[in-house]
């Protein structure tokens, strides 16, 4: 179990070192003069060319990486144009807000998905695992920038039972994380009940049920722990793909998060606070899959006899 989380870990930093390279490559390698994006085309050349030395845009493309990967790792990702404040800064500003609104909507796709997809798996083919199904494909079906503002007509303006945007209370993050969570609510559900069909049909739970197990026992301590790495692994990489759609999710209800800050570094076309945004959501991504790879070792004995 050791040998495989440190080979994981040590794994980690050639994909951290790719993601940085790959980040740089996208910002630094479109088309177009990231300088007349920020400044307009009206711009006098002087101040374009000042904005391109404060940016080091004037360097060979090579020394161009070679100081952003060094900046990188020392934790300097330059300073916002907007606000002039360190991006690093504002970024871990705003991170909080998204990590608890993606801890929240993954709350609410697991107390969603896991009874839906257990009780869909025990009632196979009957009314009720017909009808979960299709709301889970309704879920994977609709968009966020379809729900958010749905719910928000529904539950704020129709019903006032909730607020429309904004972070306070408990009260403003049940919208945000229902539109976040839906779709990944709709993955793991039928995912769970593809698991524990599969679970429910092995010899081990047969032995149970023969034992004189209650039935709880058997699906949740046998079928269930059994079926639980695939459902990990969707997890794992859809948790990932939450900062992703935080963006539309935080711009709909304005919520303070990297998503949003995103989306204001594009509008006010802040270079460095853009590029800075990305790679942060990007090795998010790798962060991700590290854990989950390192949640197996906890639910497949087979790693850890290997």
């Amino acid at each position: 179990m050791r040998n495989y989380i440190i080979k994981r870990v040590i794994l980690f930093f050639p994909v951290v070192l790719g993601v940085v390279t790959l980040v740089f490559l996208i910002i630094h390698l479109v088309p177009g003069d990231p300088v007349e994006l920020m400044l307009g085309e009206n711009a006098i050349d002087s101040d374009k060319e000042k904005l391109r030395r404060d940016l080091g845009l004037d360097q060979p493309i090579a020394e161009q990486y070679l100081r952003f990967i060094t900046n990188t790792f020392r934790g300097d990702l330059g300073r916002s144009i907007h606000t002039q404040k360190p991006v690093l800064l504002l970024i871990i500003e705003r991170f909080p807000a998204t990590i608890v609104l993606t801890i929240c909507a993954i709350f609410v796709s697991l107390i969603l998905s896991i009874p839906l997809g257990i009780l869909a798996a025990y009632k196979q083919y009957s009314l009720f695992d017909k009808a979960s199904m299709f709301i889970s494909l309704m879920g994977i079906s609709i968009p966020n920038f379809w729900l958010g503002p749905l719910l928000i007509i529904l539950f704020s303006i129709k019903l006032g039972w909730l607020p429309v945007s904004g972070r306070g209370g408990i009260g403003h993050i049940i919208l945000p994380s229902i539109t976040l969570g839906t779709s990944l609510s709709a993955i793991l559900a039928r995912m769970t009940r593809s698991s524990m069909i599969d679970s429910l049909k092995e010899e081990y739970v047969i032995t149970a049920r023969a034992k004189g197990l209650s039935e709880n026992a058997v699906i949740i301590k046998h079928a269930l722990s059994n079926a639980a790495i695939p459902v990990i692994t969707i997890l794992g990489l859809q948790s990932g793909a939450l900062l992703s759609g935080a963006i539309i999710t935080e711009t709909i209800f304005s919520w303070p998060g990297i998503g949003r800050l995103t989306i204001q570094a594009i509008n006010t076309r802040d270079y460095p606070l853009l590029q800075g945004c990305v790679l942060i959501i990007s090795l998010s991504y790798v962060v991700v899959n590290l854990i989950t790879d390192i949640l197996y070792v906890y639910f497949d004995p087979r790693i850890k006899y290997e």
